[in-house]
């Protein structure tokens, strides 16, 4: 066996055990330490996606992972995306291109030829860092899905990694988990495993000495770590799990702020444009899922959606479209990001069956825009000027529709020279296709103020939060760090 770059690998014991955010953290301590580092995961579900500079689609999770390392994003870092469009189907993307829309029994006779692929973008991409950290996805033990499995155990096998089992015992029965893991695993994939991190501890660590202690003895493997609950750590959120349980509301400030409305979509996607404004002090961020939660708004974001035809019919159907038309027609501010932007307008058309049956839609029309749902994708990095603020602007751009403006406005233009949004004559009713448009600090304290003002309160004129991660990172890396066994890691490292 040719000897590869060293690598690690962290596996979870269920999906959503905090191996994304572990990844990161070892992938700025160990550039801290001087090497040179890169993330890799062979296969992610995520509706959070991402455009590298040279136009590939990706998971967040692995962007925020190359953030850490101090790396551009690069496709070959997650080689296969699945972005769901249904409970049993998604889009397939392949080193940052879609190959089409796969029912479940269809992607499971795709994944050998996927793996071959995944194979090589491991190659390439390792043969480029002194060292690799690799995640997994959901458990190695899911029995119904090992014998196709392509991105924990069979992934760590050809990465020659070794893996550390990670369990969330915030959850409870993490000890039951780990073992129960173990159990299930086959010989050669028990081999793989050099240890356990307990993950999200909260409360005395002394308490945990006689559990740690029958984890070696049951299983001859050690927990190398017991890493703290860590709330608040200011870095993007993977996929929609938190946001949907709730964890993503902030607390309504104490002082005097501005209420922006943000309606929860069945299928959301790219919620992450919205959390630059969690670090607001003077905004808060309410979760709107029936007519009711619109109630004292000062503005309303309708985000991106994977599947913009169920979750305008969704709209519709639980009355929000309604309440949505009379908040309009009564001057309250509305921004569309992306499917958003398309639903505000007056048709959205699946000719080619991307979303649907090839249906036809009739949208809220508080924008003259009609939409069509063509077969290829929109794939690009943008930056641009805001029109009425005079602040530039940058993203990125996701999308099959193609919408065609009638009297609407323009609210952005493209350093390209492209409209980059439009809005209603007033302005209060706008949207645009491109992402991250609120990571930019001097426009979205503009876009604040002007809300502050429409309230009565006074405009701050000056930036209030700075949507920076690099403080985050290090942060995570300094807890990560103390918390867990660096020199085992680095041993592992050298076998």
């Amino acid at each position: 066996m040719i000897p590869k770059t060293p690598a690690i690998m962290f596996q979870g014991t269920c999906s959503n055990a905090g191996k994304s955010v572990l990844t990161a953290a070892l992938c700025r301590i160990l550039l801290q330490d001087g090497l040179r580092v890169a993330p890799f995961k062979a296969q992610n579900m995520s509706l959070n996606s991402f455009v590298t500079r040279e136009g590939g689609e990706m998971g967040r999770a692995q962007v925020v992972q190359a953030q850490a390392a101090r790396l551009d994003p690069d496709v070959r870092m997650n080689p296969v995306l699945l972005k769901p469009s249904s409970d049993t189907g998604s889009q397939v993307i392949v080193m940052g291109r879609p190959v089409g829309n796969m029912m479940v029994n269809d992607y499971l006779a795709y994944k050998k030829q996927a793996f071959v692929t995944v194979q090589a973008a491991y190659d390439s991409l390792a043969s480029e860092y002194e060292v690799m950290v690799l995640e997994g996805a959901g458990s190695p033990a899911e029995v119904n899905l090992k014998a196709h499995d392509i991105v924990n155990m069979p992934m760590a096998r050809y990465a020659q990694a070794k893996v550390l089992l990670v369990g969330d015992i915030d959850r409870g029965g993490v000890f039951a988990s780990f073992v129960g893991t173990m159990e299930i695993l086959d010989d050669w994939e028990r081999e793989l495993i050099a240890g356990f991190v307990v993950n999200r501890f909260r409360g005395q660590k002394s308490l945990l000495a006689e559990a740690l202690d029958y984890m070696e003895k049951r299983t001859g493997k050690p927990v190398l770590g017991v890493v703290d609950y860590l709330a608040n750590l200011g870095l993007p959120e993977e996929d929609s799990v938190n946001f949907k349980a709730g964890l993503f509301s902030p607390r309504r400030p104490a002082g005097e702020h501005v209420t922006l409305a943000l309606i929860d979509l069945p299928h959301i996607s790219n919620f992450t444009d919205f959390e630059p404004f969690l670090a607001e002090p003077d905004l808060f961020v309410r979760i709107v899922r029936t007519p009711a939660d619109l109630a004292d708004a000062d503005a309303v974001i309708l985000p991106g959606s994977k599947n913009v035809i169920a979750d305008l019919k969704w709209l519709f159907s639980s009355g929000l479209a309604e309440a949505l038309k009379k908040y309009g027609e009564e001057g309250g501010e509305i921004v569309g990001i992306c499917g958003g932007f398309q639903m505000l307008g007056i048709s959205i058309d699946d000719p080619y069956q991307i979303e649907s049956g090839g249906e036809s839609l009739t949208g809220l029309g508080l924008l003259d825009l009609a939409t069509v749902l063509e077969k290829d994708k929109t794939l690009t990095r943008q930056s641009g000027l805001h029109l009425a603020s005079g602040f530039g602007v940058h993203g990125y751009e996701i999308h099959h529709g193609q919408s065609r403006a009638g009297e609407a406005c323009d609210i952005l233009h493209f350093s390209n020279g492209e409209s980059g949004g439009v809005g209603n004559a007033s302005q209060a009713i706008w949207g645009t296709y491109l992402h991250g448009i609120f990571d930019a600090d001097p426009f979205r304290r503009w876009f604040i103020d002007r809300l502050r003002q429409r309230r009565g309160l006074a405009p701050l004129n000056l930036v209030q939060a700075a949507y920076d991660l690099e403080p985050a990172f290090d942060r995570l890396a300094e807890a990560v760090r103390s918390q867990i066994d660096m020199n085992a890691i680095y041993r592992l490292l050298k076998k």
